[in-house]
């Protein structure tokens, strides 16, 4: 036990020393989620089109819908940046496994504002205000979200630092 404690505080110092850190894990439910998992969906081609209508119908505020199975809405990293000198300039590149969109001005604003209200910080610089997250994981139960009680949409991702 003594080895294995020498071994962790040892692995700790070494990723200290060279700088390494680690991603900062994030859990958001509710109506951010649903939110959250809303406006990716519409810019994921992960998703069949009976599971972006189904996502559309209960972010629109539909829950009885006739989709039943629990739908997964992941992104492998989000990027979003809008300019705080040229305030006309806004963007996010979503990436989702080897293909990257980009969506531009409202819908780019759109995700911008809700990953704000899901909680991930920004940050700026030269100009340009960004936001960021990696491993977004969103699930969302229609079932359980037609219980109106709060419940059914759940995500998880990473904000690297």
């Amino acid at each position: 036990m003594e080895s294995m404690k020498h071994t962790m505080s040892t692995a700790l110092v070494l990723a200290m020393a060279l700088g390494v850190s680690e991603a900062s894990a994030e859990t958001i439910g509710g109506s951010a989620a649903l939110a959250l998992a809303g406006v990716v969906a519409a810019a994921s081609p992960l998703l069949t089109s009976a599971e972006r209508k189904a996502v559309d119908e209960l972010f629109a505020g539909s829950s009885n819908i006739s989709y039943k199975k629990k739908i997964a809405v992941t992104a492998d990293k989000i990027v979003c940046r809008a300019g705080n000198v040229d305030i006309t300039a806004r963007s996010c590149d979503l990436t989702f496994g080897t293909k990257t969109k980009t969506i531009n001005g409202r819908a780019a604003n759109e995700l911008y504002s809700t990953e704000a209200m899901a909680g991930v910080p920004s940050d700026g610089a030269a100009g340009k205000i960004f936001e960021s997250v990696a491993k977004l994981n969103c699930t969302l139960d229609p079932q359980a979200i037609k219980q109106n009680d709060g419940s059914g949409a759940n995500c998880t991702y990473e904000m690297p630092k």
